[in-house]
């Protein structure tokens, strides 16, 4: 990505009951105040700099069970 961009990352968790979908970074925190989660688990990073390069995860959780994907982000 370019710095001062925007960035999209995607997350297609679905199931009945829907599960809980929560977005972390690998060795650190998103990037505060600069992100949010939409409706369809999408995470945009606002005004991205290179401290926020590196892997984001998406957890999905029900009673069924947890899966994973993780993203890599280069600035």
């Amino acid at each position: 990505a370019v710095a001062g961009s925007t960035v999209e990352l995607a997350c297609g968790a679905q199931g009945d009951p829907a599960p809980r979908v929560q977005w972390h970074k690998e060795r650190g925190d998103l990037p505060w105040g600069r992100h949010e989660v939409d409706q369809e688990h999408t995470l945009r990073l606002y005004a991205v700099m290179p401290a926020d390069a590196g892997t984001y995860v998406c957890t999905a959780q029900s009673q069924l069970g947890t899966a994973a994907a993780s993203a890599r982000l280069r600035v």
